[in-house]
């Protein structure tokens, strides 16, 4: 089935309620939503390009975004979320790898984007702006509103995410309509997603975790939502009276716990607060709960699976515990295995293996990188290292229960993204001047985890690390960007030549606390 066609199921029978109650009085129900889409859908089929073209969009987050993702659906495309922070490199490795056929822009960023989409071969390049104008609406005025849904098989591709690994560029996981469905489906009955909810959705739509979880569960459940454009502490305790869930990553929760304005009366209507993305720290679980009386639900996924691990909101499944992610939602299947791959005892640390209807199809033109990453019988490495069952906060928790302790890869997640060092270091090794260099991920209070820089200069010359800093923020995202950088006679190494990043980590962990 279509995953639009899925998610319209949930749609309210009376359209003519708000769908989207969006700030400054710019509202959209769930007409407006369903017939905005269908116009947007009848022009990408116009194109009468192939079933399956990809469908880029580094849009800023905005109703019309929504209606792009939601029309990609129901035409038969695939949808290509990416971040506005993107540089040139950036989207030229996506785009040259992911061949669009259109791609949607804001305009201020249309002249440096179109020869870029031009060269992989995009035959469209539109725009489309935060305040809802552009090219593409302009376009999609005149088309009809309404579309029949292109009935589509469950395995047919829906999204590409790009994600970072272990070694190289990032990878697109291709996630299909199947995916995408039975996550939202398991989401809605474990959660208890209800049509009187309304979401406070401060999340970006160019990530799993806002697009995938939030708005697919929101709209499956014909639920409204408050839809804000980005986190801001201050906006986020004003609404969240009016609100019934909130999503956020921990940085969220850190930033409310500042607020003066964010009180136990403020959550009063609230019934679930959902963490992820990054580990929520003991700490921040424990302020939470004295502070409001709420409990926040943490939970565990990744843009290959979707989400796989969640804390029970029902209190008949068992309690929430601090330090953990719960236990594998209905449908997946987890186990955790030792170097030598077999399976570990309980409270055993190792590699936390995966499989279940949410498993993506592989990674975009890397047959072999696919193969490499599942078992011979067909689990998913996912690459981070847990437990199940043992301690938690000190108290003994399920032997049902997971722990992330650790990932094996060496990824940093930051504010809720992630940043993959590899890539850092290459940028860094192309300024002149600099011989070798090494990012690692420590702890910083607001984001839970930062990179830092630690950079060697080659002999006889000179470096400066607000430079450096500086030339990497004209390369790549800001959130990449290392928030600390130094300069260092050597790196430290093993007996067989390996920078031992974990004496790095040690070392710098309290650089940016």
């Amino acid at each position: 089935m279509n995953l639009y066609s899925l998610l319209e199921s949930g749609f309210p029978q009376d359209r003519n309620t708000i769908c989207l109650e969006v700030p400054g009085g710019c509202d959209r129900t769930w007409s407006e939503i369903e017939q905005g889409s269908a116009r947007m859908a009848n022009w990408l089929a116009s194109l009468e390009i192939p079933l399956g073209s990809r469908v880029a969009a580094p849009v800023e987050k905005s109703p019309e975004g929504l209606m792009l993702y939601l029309a990609t659906l129901r035409a038969g495309f695939v949808f290509l979320p990416l971040n506005t922070a993107y540089r040139d490199a950036e989207l030229e490795y996506f785009f040259g790898n992911a061949t669009p056929a259109v791609v949607v822009c804001p305009i201020k960023s249309f002249d440096w984007i179109t020869p870029i989409a031009r060269a992989s071969g995009a035959a469209q390049v539109v725009t489309l702006n935060e305040d809802g104008t552009g090219t593409l609406m302009d376009a999609a005025a005149s088309q009809r509103g309404t579309f029949s849904t292109v009935e589509l098989a469950d395995d047919a591709l829906a999204s590409i995410l790009y994600t970072s690994g272990t070694t190289g560029r990032s990878k697109g996981a291709m996630l299909s309509h199947g995916n995408l469905g039975s996550n939202a489906l398991t989401l809605r009955e474990y959660w208890g997603w209800r049509g009187d909810d309304v979401l406070l959705h401060m999340l970006p739509i160019f990530h799993i975790h806002g697009l995938f979880v939030g708005v697919n569960g929101a709209l499956l459940s014909g639920a409204k939502m408050i839809w804000l454009s980005k986190f801001d502490a201050k906006a986020a305790a004003s609404h969240l009276p009016s609100a019934t869930v909130m999503m956020g990553v921990p940085t969220f929760y850190v930033r409310l716990l500042t607020e003066a304005d964010f009180t136990r009366e403020s959550c009063r209507n609230i019934r679930l607060f959902v963490s992820g993305s990054a580990p929520l720290l003991l700490e921040t679980f424990t302020e939470f709960k004295d502070r409001t009386g709420h409990t926040i639900l943490e939970r565990y996924g990744m843009s290959e699976t979707g989400m796989l691990v969640s804390n029970p909101y029902h209190v008949h499944e068992g309690q929430r515990f601090g330090g953990t992610v719960g236990k594998p939602l209905p449908g997946v299947a987890l186990r955790i295995t030792g170097e030598d791959g077999q399976p570990c005892k309980v409270g055993e640390i190792g590699l936390i293996e995966v499989c279940g209807p949410g498993i993506f199809k592989g990674y975009w033109e890397m047959p072999e990188k696919t193969k490499e990453e599942f078992t011979d019988d067909g689990w998913f490495r996912t690459g981070d290292m847990g437990r199940l069952g043992g301690e938690a906060a000190g108290l003994q928790v399920p032997d049902d229960y997971v722990s992330i302790v650790g990932r094996g890869k060496d990824l940093i997640i930051s504010g809720g993204f992630n940043v993959y060092p590899k890539e850092i270091e290459g940028f860094i090794d192309d300024i002149p001047g600099v011989e070798e260099s090494a990012v690692v991920g420590v702890p910083h209070p607001d984001f839970g985890e930062a990179g830092v820089g630690v950079v060697v200069a080659k002999p006889g010359a000179t470096l400066d690390a607000l430079q450096i800093q500086a030339y990497l923020k004209t390369k790549i995202a800001n959130f990449k960007v290392p928030k600390k950088v130094v300069i260092v006679k050597e790196l430290p190494r093993n007996t067989m030549g390996k920078v031992q990043k974990n004496l790095l980590r040690e070392e710098y962990r309290t650089a940016c606390l």
